[in-house]
Order: structure tokens, then C-alpha cells, then sequence
């Protein structure tokens, strides 16, 4: 492999806002365009299927997200290694994460391809699945689960691009992936009127493609660092250190991700218009969720350089920058979500039942939207400091103490208002942030910490000087 520079930002030196916002608007970008995917199948699905295969593409795209979920969340281990080798200059150390990325990715993408294809109809018959969209579900199902070969290759391939502080590569080959999408599914759902199994195909092949062109985009540009065979066979050390950082983070996906399908195996049991309401609900979800979730990627590769440096100060500075910019996006999304309800889910369906469902799930969950970016830029502050077991713990706790518990009580009280469940998820989130709050003073103790140290640094300064300026001559 040569050895040329991949272009990235530089994190360890000079401002902090620009390069953090420079970095984070590709990721949203790529974010924005991947969640595309599900909600163009959705959108074609809703306009030229039927509300069987809205159902179908909403409760599969579920089980999917959760994969993808894991295999994110387990890259980050590479994400967070290679920025702290990186901000060390330790490029033994990267080139052996990359080794041991391939070691472990390859034999672990052949299992949970094997495992997807044999569980599909399990599954859909655990998620409530009504019996209309059954078929459909298992056939989405099945169809992406024989393209997982090409979900480990994109978050692998950019989980090491974010690691080296490129965001922008990650960014043209899911564009590229997404343009074909939408080609695919106009042809085959539209023309050949395949329905949910059409979407699922039109998705396979456009990451198939995708991901051929990201490997040939690498072959090209190169490395920052040196890379060949041999550090794939000395890699074990790099592996045991992806695992502990990746796994917990992998868990937490995992069980968030399973909290979500249990909710919707609550839901889908009220009907068929509830469980199209749940998959509308979620494709905007992933909508409006972005812009906290990158700067939750942002930040873990920008504290992770920065500790790989020992300078955890402007990591701490760099997540208030995260935070503050983050909740003005969250103030239009919640804004979005409770006035807007209606013509959101309107985007999706054409059945007016539906859309009202949609739109009152939708209301009950905006709250969440205020809380989450502070929620996410903390996370992305623990993952880059490789604190990922609390970040495991916490999500646990949301999910399985909070989120679920609570919807399981309102689907039983025979409120079919799916308000309340919406609700649920705002308390969810509450819990969180008190959980995430509480372990960053905990870690960092409130004297040195966010924007109260900065408060009371200024407060000192202008003693001082009111002081000074009182002194008699």
C-alpha cells in the first residue's frame, strides 16, 4: 500500500469551532443521504405499493437498522484506536488497527450473514409482524441480510477514514450508493412493481457498487502510513483493543436497537395503521436525529486525537462547541416534530388514518429532540476517551428500565393513542441525560468542567481587575 496523505482535519492544533463544524457537515451530509435510503424505499413503497408493504418496509428496515447499528457501533473500537495512535504519531500502531480490522471484520461478517439468512422468518414473527405484511417482511428481510457483506465493508472502510480525521470520503461513496438506490427503486418497485423485495434488491446492489468504489478510491489515494500483509498477522494486540472499546459501544446499539424492536413488536400488535404509524415515526426519527449523532462521531474522533496527544482540555472545549450547536438544530427539530406532525408523515403514506397515528407518536417523541443533542455530544466525548462501558450501561438502562417498560404499560391500559408512546420516549431521553450529565462531573469534577469553568474563569478575571482598579495609588 503507498504511502501518500489522505486529506483531514487537523484537530491538534490552532481553532477548535471550524475545523469541528468542517468535519461534522460531511458527516452529517453522508448521515442525511444513508437515511435516504430507507425513506426513499418508504416514500415509493407508500406511493406506489400498499400499506402491507409500508408495514413490511418499515418493520424490516427496523431489524436492518439494528445490524448496521451493531457493526457501527463495533467499529468504533477502529475509530477511536487509529485517533489515538494518530494524535500520538504512532503509525505502527495504525497500520497494525487496520490489520486487525480486517482480521476480525472478515470472519465476523461470514457469521451474521449465515445467522440473518436462517433467522429472517423468526424475526418477523418476533417483531408482531401483521399477518398482511408477513411475507413481505421476511422477503425485505432475507434479501438485505445476502448484502451484509457489503454493511461490515462501508463501516469499516469509514470508521478507519473517520479515525484519520477524513470525513469527506465517507461521504461520495454513500452518495454514489444512494443515487443508485433511488434509480433501483424506481425500476423495480415502480416499473416492475416488485413492492417490498423490489426495495430490498435496489438497496443490495447500490452498496454493492458503492463499496467496490471505495476500495478502488483507497488503492488510490493511499495511507498517511504504512500498510502491508504483515500487520494483519501481528495484530492481535490491535484486536483485543478494538474489541474492548467497540464492544460495549456495539452492546449499547444492540440493546437500544432491540428496545426499538420490541416497541414496535408492542405497536404492531395495536394493527396494521399502528404498525405503518411506528416505521413512518422512525424514518423521520433518522431524519431528525443526524445532526446529534455526527457531532457524536465528530467529537469521538476529535477527543480521541486530542487524548492520544494529552490534550484533554480542548477536548473538553471541543465538546461545549458540540453541545451549543447541536441544540440549536435540536430547537428545529422539536419545532418540526410537534407543530408539524401531520405533513411529516404525509411525505410517507397516502392513507389519512395513518398519517394521523403517525403524527400523535410523532408529538408525544419531540421532546426528545431538545435532549438528545447534549445526550450524543457526551457519549461522543466518552467513546473518544474510551469510557464506552458507561456508555453501554446507560443505554441498557433507557432502554430496558425506561423506554420499554412504559410503552408496554400504555399499549396495556387500552389507550390506542399513540401519543403516550411517543411520550415514553421523551422520558427515556430525560433518563439519559441526568445518567450522561451525572458521569461527565463524575469523570471531570465540576471545578475544571464545560462552560461553568469558563464562567468562573471570567468571574475571577474581572474580580482581579475590579481589584486592581479600586487599589489606592
Amino acid at each position: 500500500m503507498n504511502n501518500n496523505t489522505v486529506p483531514a482535519e487537523d484537530f491538534l492544533h490552532g481553532g477548535i469551532t471550524l475545523p469541528l463544524i468542517k468535519f461534522t457537515i460531511p458527516l452529517a451530509l453522508a448521515m442525511i443521504v444513508q437515511a435516504l435510503y430507507g425513506a426513499v424505499d418508504m416514500m415509493i413503497v407508500g406511493h406506489l405499493g400498499t400499506t402491507a408493504d409500508v408495514a413490511a418496509v418499515g418493520t424490516g428496515s427496523l431489524i436492518m437498522q439494528s445490524l448496521t447499528a451493531v457493526l457501527s457501533g463495533l467499529s468504533m473500537g477502529i475509530t477511536v484506536r487509529l485517533g489515538h495512535c494518530i494524535g500520538a504519531g504512532n503509525k505502527l500502531g495504525a497500520a497494525q488497527t487496520l490489520g486487525g480490522m480486517i482480521r476480525l471484520f472478515s470472519g465476523l461478517c461470514l457469521a451474521v450473514t449465515f445467522l440473518m439468512l436462517i433467522s429472517a422468518p423468526q424475526l418477523a414473527c418476533w417483531m408482531s409482524t401483521p399477518p398482511e405484511a408477513f411475507n413481505q417482511t421476511v422477503s425485505y428481510v432475507t434479501i438485505c441480510s445476502a448484502g451484509t457483506i457489503f454493511i461490515v465493508a462501508y463501516n469499516t472502510v469509514a470508521a478507519v477514514f473517520r479515525g484519520m480525521g477524513d470525513s469527506k470520503s465517507p461521504l461520495i461513496f454513500v452518495v454514489i450508493s444512494c443515487l443508485l438506490n433511488v434509480a433501483g427503486d424506481l425500476l423495480m418497485v415502480g416499473k416492475f412493481q416488485m413492492g417490498a423485495a423490489g426495495a430490498a434488491y435496489a438497496t443490495v446492489v447500490s452498496q454493492a457498487i458503492s463499496v467496490i468504489f471505495s476500495i478502488c478510491y483507497i488503492r488510490r489515494i493511499g495511507l498517511p502510513f504504512r500498510f502491508s500483509l504483515r500487520h494483519i498477522r501481528y495484530c492481535g494486540k490491535s484486536v483485543r483493543s478494538i474489541l474492548k472499546i467497540g464492544i460495549p459501544v456495539a452492546s449499547q446499539d444492540l440493546l437500544n436497537n432491540f428496545s426499538f424492536m420490541v416497541l414496535a413488536s408492542i405497536i404492531n400488535s395495536l394493527g396494521l395503521l399502528a404498525s405503518a404509524a411506528i416505521g413512518i415515526e422512525g424514518k423521520v426519527f433518522s431524519f431528525f436525529i443526524l445532526v446529534p449523532v455526527s457531532f457524536m462521531s465528530a467529537l469521538s474522533t476529535f477527543v480521541a486525537q486530542n487524548v492520544g496527544a494529552k490534550q484533554e482540555r480542548r477536548a473538553l472545549r471541543a465538546l461545549n462547541r458540540g453541545i451549543l450547536i447541536a441544540f440549536v438544530m435540536g430547537i428545529i427539530s422539536f419545532c418540526l416534530a410537534f407543530f408539524a406532525g401531520e405533513f411529516l408523515a404525509g411525505l410517507f403514506e397516502k392513507n389519512q388514518e395513518a398519517v394521523y397515528a403517525a403524527s400523535r407518536l410523532l408529538k408525544g417523541a419531540a421532546f426528545e429532540h431538545l435532549l438528545y443533542p447534549v445526550i450524543f455530544c457526551l457519549l461522543g466525548y466518552f467513546n473518544g476517551k474510551a469510557l464506552t462501558t458507561f456508555v453501554m450501561i446507560q443505554g441498557a438502562i433507557c432502554a430496558f428500565l425506561v423506554r420499554v417498560p412504559l410503552a408496554w404499560v400504555i399499549s396495556q391500559s387500552g389507550n390506542n393513542d399513540l401519543l403516550y408512546v411517543g411520550l415514553s420516549l421523551s422520558a427515556s431521553a430525560l433518563v439519559s441525560l441526568i445518567l450522561c450529565v451525572s458521569y461527565f462531573f463524575q469523570q471531570n469534577g465540576l471545578r475544571k468542567s464545560t462552560i461553568l469553568y469558563r464562567y468562573r474563569r471570567f468571574a475571577e478575571r474581572f474580580k482581579t481587575r475590579s481589584n486592581h482598579g479600586t487599589e489606592k495609588p
